[in-house]
């Protein structure tokens, strides 16, 4: 039976600190109040930090990747894909992409995903995945024994407010990147400062662009004006000066009439610079390449530069700190013996049309591919007799045979 209920439960019930399914740990509790505040002033959480358009599109892009992606069940020996009825259907509402997309917005934000163990009467095996919100959850380490071979403890916090101590038998959890082998570290909290100087940044540019500083001038003149002539002599002003047409129309002034440009100071446009650093800044934590986060200022938007960029975030960042880790944990966890979970990144880490063609060429002609799989990572339908694989020894003397026919010429091949 499931601990939690699976129904929407709006924001501000779920961070009320009067909320009986809060639990009130230290770190928890600073989340309900907002967070502890950084050096700007700025107070970030994992739910706040959704404000910096950066965060957004990292959690965005490695949930949606993360989420999207097929998760294949192959046989240890064989290497055949074999069905696997918890992870075509892993909960008893959400879809698998959605199931898995959640998984990593908690880690991606928290560090950690947690999902309780629902087992079927009878017979023992897991049913479904039910997640747990991760500040419900706090895991630590005890000493191992047979029903708990792992040691690790789960104090989880139910809708009710009871809480409940658990184990690896029971949830099932994702660790993010960690130090001490129990849990993982919220990246939001390693990067506050810098997301917390960000949205200072953003919210002083607001609050600059709101006050009036970008007024284009000021019109001073000596008498006093009552608002009505104020008014007046502004619309005549803009009458005679303003708009594209009239541009670089000479201004006359009179009754010691001035008229003073107003521009931004300096400081004002390096503070609004910087939000353009702090944006590659949060990239590092993530290891997204700052044209996934539509900073194109200093690398190319064509051709292979950006190819080359893509391919280098799915092999160095995406797979080993993200969808490697889920791999493995679904393996030991969730899988009977002999079976492992693979992910499918064959789309990813194609190239373009050319590459492609070589790569599945060359795949075909070693045997490792035949027509229908290649057909299939290009999207089309299989074709009949495409099941078969081609010898490696007929390819090659296949291609010397064309080489050997076209180095002849046709003459010399009839004579």
């Amino acid at each position: 039976m499931s601990l939690f209920r699976w129904a929407p439960r709006d924001a501000e019930q779920r961070l009320n600190i009067e909320n009986p399914a809060v639990p009130l740990t230290d770190l928890s509790l600073l989340s309900v109040l907002g967070g502890s505040p950084t050096d700007a002033g700025m107070a970030v959480t994992e739910l706040t930090s959704l404000n910096f358009s950066a965060v957004w599109r990292c959690v965005s892009l490695i949930s949606g990747l993360g989420g999207a992606l097929p998760l294949n069940v192959y046989d240890k020996t064989t290497k055949q894909p074999v069905e696997h009825s918890l992870l075509d259907n892993p909960h008893p509402d959400l879809t698998p992409l959605e199931f898995w997309k959640l998984s990593y917005v908690h880690r991606t934000l928290w560090g950690n995903f947690y999902a309780q163990k629902i087992f079927k009467r009878g017979n023992g095996t897991i049913q479904y995945l039910m997640p747990i919100m991760p500040n419900h959850v706090i895991p630590g380490k005890a000493k191992p024994t047979p029903a708990n071979p792992s040691g690790k403890v789960f104090q989880v916090t139910d809708d009710a407010g009871r809480t409940h101590a658990m184990t690896s038998n029971e949830i099932f959890h994702l660790p993010g990147l960690g130090y001490d082998g129990v849990c993982g570290m919220s990246p939001i909290k390693m990067a506050r400062q810098g997301i917390g100087l960000a949205l200072g940044a953003e919210k002083y540019a607001s609050t600059l662009f709101g006050s009036g500083n970008l007024t284009s001038g000021i019109l001073q003149t000596e008498q006093r004006l009552t608002q009505q002539q104020a008014e007046k002599l502004q619309v005549q002003w803009q009458e005679k000066l303003g708009g594209l047409a009239r541009a670089h129309r000479v201004a006359v002034l009179d009754s010691g009439a001035k008229f003073q440009s107003l521009t931004m100071p300096n400081d004002d446009a390096q503070l609004l610079e910087s939000r353009r650093f702090q944006l590659t800044e949060l990239g590092r934590y993530y290891g997204v390449p700052p044209f996934l986060l539509f900073d194109h200022e200093k690398s190319t938007t064509w051709g292979t530069g950006l190819e080359q960029q893509g391919l280098g975030f799915v092999m160095y960042d995406l797979h080993p700190t993200w969808l490697a880790t889920t791999e493995q944990r679904v393996t030991k966890e969730l899988l009977g013996d002999g079976l492992i979970a693979r992910y499918s990144i064959r789309q990813l880490l194609r190239g373009d049309s050319i590459a492609r063609a070589e790569w599945s060429r060359v795949m075909f002609e070693m045997g490792v591919l035949n027509a229908n799989e290649i057909r299939e990572d290009e999207d089309l339908p299989p074709r009949e007799g495409g099941d078969k694989y081609l010898d490696s020894v007929t390819a090659q003397q296949a291609n010397e045979n064309a080489l050997t026919s076209t180095s002849l010429g046709p003459s010399s091949a009839n004579s």
